[in-house]
């Protein structure tokens, strides 16, 4: 395909998908991967500027899903955020890192990006899955999004700590998304209430948060590392400013309608693209392997706590915390270009994650959507 023709292509792709999601009435976010899947296997190639997007798109998700969450409800639910996000890392991590290793005979660093790869829950596909079903503002959905946030935590700590170098430029960025968090989350109002910004068509108050997620994504691509959990981080932090009683959650409605229409469908888009279907083809039992041990793997590691504590909504949490995009593929990527895993193993593994953003997906959101109850937390 010709370099000047993607643009177009991409944005009738991202049209498409919007029709084909309304028609069928299932998630755009899964409509978007399987149309880019689709699309790269037929001669769609990614260009840096959607790669940037791609990568910016995520950012944006991970930040509007901290946005999202009640700290108060996080503070009296930590219990169980902490078991149902912990077991749905651990659980995928042990199993896959095993299986890997003594049935399938990868070495140790192999059968680890394996296990890192395959514990991953795609915040990103989460946030998309509830704003969609109207679930974000439910106790299962921000439940949901915390537990999300805790299993990206190992996922990060793991890759981070067994593998990652530390170094003075991953310092720095440590050391920028403290400071930026902590003077965001202190010092926004101001901005936000000043006259010369409030409500003007200018929208400074979405360019500046676009500013300080880019300053994110700038310090950690110096620091190889990642501004997924700081994102989170700071949407969290800044909550306060954009609950529904706010005169400013006007300004989220507006970034999500920002981001929705361009952004964050070439994220969706490009996650597609990384998959390529001779190779899934040519190593189909390992990917059927594979797909089969995460799901069982979250089954076994999410579905009984959820069970006990959120009854009503436990095989629709148990299914959307199998879900896998974002933290997937960068582990995976990570794991190719250190030389750690070979480019079969690497399409195997993002296959497998791309699938598991789309069929837990589309399984819970048509016969598994929970109706929210005022008692559904249990003691």
């Amino acid at each position: 395909m010709h370099v000047d023709s993607i643009p177009l292509f991409t944005g009738l792709l991202i049209f498409a998908a919007s029709i084909i999601s309304l028609r069928l009435g299932i998630s755009v976010a899964i409509v978007e991967i399987l149309l880019g899947s689709i699309a790269g296997n037929f001669g769609l190639r990614t260009e840096p500027w959607m790669q940037y997007l791609a990568g910016f798109g995520g950012i944006i998700l991970t930040f509007l899903a901290g946005t999202e969450i009640d700290t108060k409800m996080m503070k009296k639910t930590m219990k169980e955020s902490l078991l149902i996000g912990g077991m749905s890392f651990l659980v995928p991590f042990v199993a896959a890192g095993l299986t890997a290793y003594f049935l399938l005979h990868w070495n140790i660093r192999a059968s680890l990006i394996a296990g890192i790869a395959l514990s991953t829950t795609s915040l990103a596909v989460v946030y998309s899955v509830l704003i969609e079903s109207g679930l974000s503002d439910s106790r299962i959905g921000k439940l949901l999004m915390s537990s999300t946030f805790i299993t990206d935590m190992g996922t990060a700590l793991a890759l981070s700590v067994i593998f990652v170098k530390p170094t003075w430029s991953m310092l720095l960025f440590y050391v920028v998304s403290i400071v930026i968090i902590i003077v965001a989350s202190r010092f926004s109002h101001h901005l936000f209430n000043h006259k010369v910004f409030k409500n003007k068509v200018v929208e400074s108050e979405i360019k500046y948060i676009f500013l300080l997620l880019l300053t994110l994504i700038y310090f950690a691509n110096l620091g190889e590392g990642h501004a997924v959990l700081p994102a989170f981080v700071l949407g969290l932090f800044m909550s306060k400013y954009f609950g529904k009683q706010s005169e400013h959650h006007v300004v989220i409605q507006r970034l999500r309608t920002v981001a929705y229409a361009i952004i964050t469908p070439i994220f969706f888009i490009v996650g597609g693209l990384r998959i390529s279907f001779p190779l899934i083809a040519a190593s189909i039992g390992l990917f059927l392997l594979f797909f089969f041990l995460k799901i069982t793997a979250k089954f076994l590691g999410v579905y009984f706590l959820a069970k006990k504590y959120i009854p009503q909504g436990s095989m629709y949490t148990t299914l959307l915390m199998s879900t896998g995009l974002t933290f997937g593929t960068i582990s995976s990527l990570f794991g190719l270009q250190a030389g750690i895993i070979n480019q079969s193993q690497y399409s195997v593994l993002v296959g497998v994650v791309v699938a598991s953003a789309v069929i837990p997906t589309f399984i819970a959101q048509k016969w598994f959507i929970p109706v929210e109850d005022e008692d559904i937390f249990e003691d």
